[in-house]
């Protein structure tokens, strides 16, 4: 399964040559997994009042062209690999048909003191539905 979500650059995204500040597309990345997996039916406000969270352990990006102010963006988001207490999340930004960013993100289930614990089953249910 891949999902997709649309934005649009808005002027505060931009840096002083008009293009999309480089840091600005981890947000972008951020709206694309938490929409996906909301559309899978996870319910990250319920994991939180049961002690769960999930972060992010690692991002790799690779910066392939530029969006600049007004472009309409879509973000592709796909699962990767998952394992007992990871996932890995990979990502695309895209304006029409260039691809302006590369992205793999590895995503880990935590306790809210920070120690790794394995995604409840309920979760990784969900999480399978994808298509992994």
């Amino acid at each position: 399964m891949i999902h997709h979500h649309k934005l649009r650059v808005y002027y505060e995204d931009t840096d002083m040559a008009g293009i999309v500040y480089y840091a600005n597309y981890l947000k972008f990345l951020e709206r694309g997994r938490t929409e996906m997996v909301r559309a899978l039916g996870v319910d990250q406000v319920a994991m939180k009042a049961q002690g769960l969270v999930f972060v992010v352990t690692r991002v790799e990006a690779d910066y392939r062209s530029v969006a600049r102010y007004d472009d309409q963006l879509l973000v592709e988001t796909r699962f990767g690999r998952i394992t007992g207490a990871s996932f890995i999340m990979d990502q695309r930004v895209l304006r029409d048909e260039t691809v302006i960013l590369e992205a793999s993100v590895r995503i880990a289930c935590m306790s809210l003191d920070g120690k790794v614990q394995r995604i409840p089953a309920e979760i990784r249910q969900k999480l399978d539905k994808s298509g992994v």
